[in-house]
């Protein structure tokens, strides 16, 4: 890859696995880490918006767990996992120590950029107001309850159903077993319900 004229790189980086991308922004490669942070920031952007409610906290942990990444001692092994499983535990534990530390379990009130970029798009289109309304009101309550269920269960919640995480790779990210990921997603459902 590095013979490749730049313009020709940045299309090759943006086809490359990101165990690839990983390798050469480690061996300091710029535009292999800018690929990699394009590619991962949203994700983990609206996983830490998600479990912590808090647009700064979310910011704050979407820029650590790439400063992790590029930590000359990070260990990712594909042999162990995935490279999603890695980044989400990555933020997870990141998420953990800062909400531990500041004891910020606050809802979600807000949209995502996605979300609100794609509200600008709609209106070109027609829609019907009240069902926008309600549907807004319906989204906006099932993040305040989903953000009030015992952490545990938040955290599952959001890797399987909001960020559509295999159980398997969200058992690794939480470092338990499949079984009592499924568990605690059926016990979570069973409190959003009540809720």
């Amino acid at each position: 890859m590095y013979g490749l004229r730049p313009g020709r790189l940045d299309m090759a980086l943006e086809d490359a696995a990101d165990v690839e991308l990983l390798k050469l922004a480690l061996a300091g490669e710029e535009s292999a880490f800018a690929s990699l942070y394009r590619r991962w920031q949203g994700n983990i952007y609206r996983f830490s918006l998600r479990f912590s409610g808090s647009a700064s906290i979310a910011e704050d942990v979407t820029q650590e767990v790439f400063l992790a990444l590029m930590d000359s001692t990070s260990r990712f092994d594909p042999a162990l996992g995935s490279f999603s499983s890695y980044v989400y535990g990555i933020a997870r534990n990141q998420l953990l120590r800062r909400m531990s530390r500041e004891r910020i379990f606050a809802p979600i009130a807000e949209n995502s950029e996605e979300e609100n970029r794609g509200s600008h798009e709609d209106l070109s289109r027609l829609s019907d107001p009240l069902s926008d309304i309600a549907q807004q009101e319906m989204k906006e309550s099932l993040h305040h309850a989903i953000a009030t269920l015992p952490l545990r269960y938040r955290e599952v919640v959001v890797l399987c159903e909001l960020e559509e995480l295999k159980y398997g790779e969200a058992a690794r990210v939480i470092g338990c077993p499949e079984g009592t990921v499924r568990s605690r997603l059926h016990r979570a459902r069973t409190l959003l319900l009540h809720k």
